[in-house]
């Protein structure tokens, strides 16, 4: 699997003119090596050169955590009083282009530069990204797993079984990053619960506010599920409550307009299709409802080994879907002061129609 992925990194180096890959920390070096760096002040480099042998660079500490792939890349490690920057840039030898890690700290990028001056520097990604974004059948299958795992949670907690009248935010969602791990996840990446007014912030950072009996509560939450292979692939899903019997009238029309976006722009999720005309297939059916201006995000981004990476879901991105992407379908309607909601499930675009990963209802839990 890691040669194969290397092979295809290799054939874009060669048709986009790069002589050597660098990946440092970040999800592209675990996705083509099968190794997850620590975000440390030494530094961790794959180097790849377009023609030859890739070498892992490792501070010499943490030798004993790397699992041994010949097959794939040496193993370079270095010491505390070596320089590591030095010998990354004698690995990459006169290289006239270097595509380095999105998310390699820029001060090691700087030093790089300094030793490499003569060298070009451009992102990764523009290697790494269009082989990541298209998953095979074990990727979306993977991808599937995780989201069954948070569909689980999410159903529990539209059966109520997950108390929530009376809890602080940040009570319920510590208790959703412990069933995240219960099951199966090895990280929680997120768990968002917001209450009321709260939820008119899509990234609400849970806190001591106390929800209360007949009012809404936005649920979002996801982790990472790491596999034999050292991969771990995500999970995301939103579901909205409603905590008693009685959901205001208004929210519920508007409720009404969010399940009908999220659905359509699913059902546009078809290969060949651009991002951005799903994009469009949801907000247009807000915007009809009169609620275009409380619409505030993109319909959805990728996920893989990030919760968030391409494709994204949004105006101006023309790429069509292919077979084997995964994104968010992620609509939702914010009114400052009153309330919030958002409706999302991971989909696979595939020749066979859309593929929704999360089987959660869809419709708004009330609670009585």
């Amino acid at each position: 699997m890691f040669a194969s992925r290397l092979d295809r990194a290799r054939a874009r180096m060669e048709a986009d003119g790069v002589d050597v890959l660098m990946l440092s920390v970040g999800s592209d070096l675990p996705y083509f090596c099968g190794y997850e760096a620590m975000p440390l002040e030494r530094i961790t480099m794959l180097v790849v050169p377009r023609e030859g042998d890739a070498t892992l660079v490792i501070p010499g500490l943490e030798r004993a955590r790397v699992h041994e792939r010949p097959e794939i890349f040496s193993v370079a490690p270095w010491g505390e009083t070596e320089d590591p920057i030095a010998k990354i840039a004698d690995l990459a030898g006169a290289a006239d282009t270097v595509a380095i890690g999105d998310h390699m700290w820029a001060g090691f990028l700087v030093d790089l530069t300094n030793q490499m001056p003569n060298t070009s520097f451009r992102r990764a990604s523009s290697i790494t990204s269009p082989i990541r974004q298209v998953k095979d059948a074990e990727e979306v299958a993977r991808l599937r797993k995780a989201g069954a795992a948070v569909d689980r949670i999410a159903t529990r907690l539209q059966r109520g079984e997950i108390p929530l009248v009376g809890q602080t935010e940040a009570a319920v969602s510590a208790e959703l990053g412990r069933q995240i791990l219960e099951e199966g996840h090895d990280r929680v990446n997120f768990a968002i619960v917001a209450a009321g007014e709260n939820a008119a912030s899509p990234h609400h950072h849970a806190g001591e506010r106390v929800i209360r009996a007949g009012e809404p509560v936005l649920c979002d939450f996801g982790g990472t599920m790491i596999g034999d292979d050292g991969i771990g692939y995500c999970s995301d899903i939103t579901r909205n409550i409603w905590t008693d019997d009685r959901p205001d009238r208004e929210y519920l029309e508007a409720y009404a307009v969010l399940h009908e976006a999220q659905a359509a722009a699913v059902r546009a999720a078809t290969v060949g299709t651009p991002c951005q005309d799903v994009d469009r297939a949801a907000r247009q059916r807000i915007v009809d409802a009169g609620f275009g201006s409380y619409f505030v995000h993109r319909t959805g981004h990728g996920i893989g080994v990030e919760a968030h990476e391409d494709p994204y879901i949004v105006e101006g991105n023309t790429q069509p879907l292919a077979h084997g992407n995964a994104f968010s379908v992620e609509p939702g309607i914010y009114i400052e002061g009153k309330w919030g909601m958002r409706l999302e499930d991971i989909v696979a675009a595939a020749d066979d129609g859309p593929d929704p990963l999360n089987r959660a209802d869809h419709h708004l839990a009330v609670l009585g």
